[in-house]
């Protein structure tokens, strides 16, 4: 696991918010961007990646 939440410059699809978790929490990053999916099929997925997307810094280059 990594000690810091940032969202990577490579290896993202959208904004990189799930890549963000997966690294952080050491899960795939496939399980993350599926929950979320799921989650936002069910309830209110979009908006909980777009405050994400907003609060989780972007990788120093």
């Amino acid at each position: 696991m990594t000690s810091v939440l940032e969202r990577p410059r490579s290896g993202k699809i959208i904004g990189g918010v799930c890549a963000a978790l997966a690294a952080r929490f050491g899960l795939p990053k496939f399980l993350v961007r599926l929950g979320f999916v799921i989650f936002g099929v069910v309830g209110i997925g979009e908006l909980v990646y777009i405050a994400l997307w907003i609060m989780i810094p972007k990788a120093p280059a």
